[in-house]
């Protein structure tokens, strides 16, 4: 079996305090990467702010060998983007992965959305995806190497049920990287 290594390599994964992002977390620290663990704490509907989801991953990350970092900034801004960008400078000197991850769920019926419901899923799927790729896009680019990956959904390519907002932001998801 091929065995991938990231070895000297430096990755960035936002919303990395549970779920898919702590799998990629740890995965890529298994395989050698140091890890900017990027993530608020906040529950999967965006409730509440906590610095101990990703300062566990960062602990386990390090228990296990492993070199990594928290990141407790926002995705939501472009200040909070370039923050994160530059935990992984500070910290590491460079950037040669970045996984979009960060995102929420909340359900709603396509005739009850919110304004702000709206506005939540757009702000942490894609606009945070914007506001993190672009400030590491620039590093890459000067170093001549990296690599961008985009979470998105099944939701963003076929839709679902109470989902609107959230499908409509993890299409534009799939744009951005396309």
């Amino acid at each position: 079996m091929l065995n991938i290594s990231f070895t000297n390599r430096v990755a960035i994964v936002t919303g990395a305090g549970g779920g898919l992002g702590r799998t990629y977390a740890l995965e890529l620290a298994r395989r050698g990467a140091a890890v900017v663990v990027n993530d608020l704490g906040c529950t999967y509907d965006g409730q509440g702010v906590s610095r101990s989801m990703a300062d566990a991953v960062v602990d386990e990350i390090k228990m296990g060998g492993g070199r990594a970092v928290a990141s407790h900034d926002s995705v939501t801004t472009s200040t909070g983007g370039k923050a994160i960008v530059q935990t992984a400078l500070d910290a590491f000197g460079r950037v040669d992965v970045l996984i979009n991850n960060a995102g929420s769920l909340r359900n709603a019926a396509f005739d009850e959305l919110s304004d702000d419901l709206i506005d939540q899923m757009i702000d942490v799927h894609l606009k945070g995806a914007f506001h993190v790729t672009r400030p590491a896009f620039r590093a890459m680019k000067e170093q001549r190497y990296g690599r961008i990956v985009m979470t998105s959904s099944a939701a963003g390519m076929f839709g679902n049920h109470q989902q609107a907002a959230y499908a409509a932001a993890k299409a534009g998801l799939i744009g951005l990287m396309n």
